[in-house]
C-alpha cells in the first residue's frame, strides 16, 4: 500500500517538474554570474547545495507525510463531509483554488506567529541568498503543512484534488523567488504575488517582517493588513544569521533552540509560551530584566528586534 502511494507521487506535477526546475535554476545561476547588476545577492554554490539537498529531504517527508493525510482525509471526505463535490465540474476547481489560497495565507501567518510552526518553517528563509534554488529549501516537519487541508475534504473536495492544487502553488512559488524580474506591471503587482511582493517577505528589514504571505494572489495580504511593496533590495535570511550550510543545522537548530528555553523555563506556563508563543517570545520579567539592562546612564532604555524575531 505505501508502495502504492509512492509511485501515485510520480503522478504529482512538482515531480514532473523537477527536470524543469534544475534547467531554470542552471540558466539563472548563469545570468546571475554574467551579470553586472550589483544589486543583485548572487548565489553561492554551497547554498544551492545545501537547499536543493534539503529539497530532496523534503520530498521524501512528503511523500510519507502526504500518504499520511490522504488516507486520514479520504476518511473525511467518505464518512464526515454531508455531500460530494464532482471533480470534473470547473466549479469545484474555482472553489478549490480559492480554499486552498485562503488556508495557505492562514497556515503561512501562523508559521510566523506560534513558534513550533515557525521552528519548521524558518528552514525556508535561512538562506541569505535570493534565487530559484531558495524555492526548494524546504522543511521536513511537514505535519502541520499536511493538517491545513481538513476543512476542503470536509466541505466534500476529493484529497487528491487538494494535494494536486497544493502542488500547483508549489510550481508558482519558483516563479517568485528570484531577483531577476523586477516590478510587473501595476494590475499583475496588485493580483498576484510577484518576485517584488515575495523578495519582502524574505527580508530581515524591519518594515519587511512578517509581511506578504500569498502563496499565488497578494488580494489577501491587502485585505487583512499584511501587505507591504518593495521599497529597496532586501537584506535576507534570519534576523540572527545561522551561517551553517548544514542541511542538519539548517533544519534542526530553531528546535534544538526551543527545547534548551524550554528546559530551562521556570512555570509551566513559560514553557507552553516558549512552544505556542511567537518567535523571540521570553517571559514578560525576563523582558524587563533586559530592558533595564539595556538602559544607558541617560535613563534611556536600548531597544531592537529580538535575535528570534520572524523574517
Amino acid at each position: 500500500m505505501m508502495l502504492d502511494k509512492v509511485l501515485d507521487r510520480l503522478h504529482d506535477p512538482a515531480v514532473y517538474a523537477l527536470p524543469a526546475m534544475a534547467l531554470l535554476i542552471v540558466i539563472e545561476m548563469l545570468a546571475i554570474k554574467f551579470s553586472d547588476d550589483e544589486e543583485q545577492t548572487g548565489y553561492d554554490l554551497r547554498d544551492h547545495r545545501t537547499s536543493i539537498l534539503t529539497g530532496l529531504g523534503a520530498l521524501v517527508s512528503s511523500t510519507v507525510l502526504r500518504s499520511i493525510a490522504l488516507a486520514l482525509y479520504l476518511l473525511v471526505y467518505e464518512y464526515l463531509a454531508p455531500w460530494h463535490l464532482p471533480t470534473d465540474s470547473w466549479m469545484t476547481w474555482v472553489f478549490l483554488f480559492f480554499g486552498v489560497e485562503l488556508l495557505l495565507y492562514v497556515y503561512h501567518r501562523g508559521s510566523h506567529a506560534i513558534r513550533l510552526i515557525w521552528a519548521g518553517h524558518q528552514v525556508h528563509h535561512s538562506s541569505q541568498y535570493f534565487n530559484l534554488s531558495t524555492a526548494l529549501r524546504r522543511k521536513w516537519a511537514q505535519w502541520f503543512e499536511k493538517a491545513i487541508w481538513f476543512p476542503l475534504p470536509l466541505l466534500g473536495v476529493h484529497p487528491a484534488l487538494v494535494f494536486t492544487m497544493h502542488s500547483v502553488h508549489l510550481l508558482y512559488g519558483l516563479f517568485a523567488h528570484t531577483e531577476k524580474i523586477g516590478k510587473l506591471p501595476r494590475p499583475i503587482e496588485f493580483v498576484f504575488v510577484t518576485p517584488s511582493h515575495h523578495r519582502v517577505h524574505h527580508g530581515t528589514d524591519p518594515e519587511y517582517l512578517d509581511k506578504n504571505f500569498g502563496s499565488i494572489l497578494i488580494i489577501w495580504d491587502r485585505m487583512f493588513g499584511t501587505f507591504q511593496p518593495e521599497l529597496h533590495r532586501p537584506t535576507y535570511g534570519l534576523t540572527k544569521q545561522l551561517n551553517s550550510y548544514s542541511m542538519w543545522q539548517v533544519q534542526m537548530h530553531e528546535f534544538i533552540n526551543m527545547a534548551r528555553d524550554v528546559r530551562g523555563a521556570r512555570t509551566f506556563k513559560h514553557k507552553l509560551g516558549y512552544v505556542f508563543g511567537p518567535p523571540g517570545w521570553k517571559p514578560a520579567e525576563e523582558r524587563e530584566d533586559k530592558r533595564d539592562a539595556g538602559a544607558g546612564s541617560s535613563g534611556v532604555v536600548a531597544t531592537g528586534q529580538s535575535s528570534e524575531a520572524l523574517t
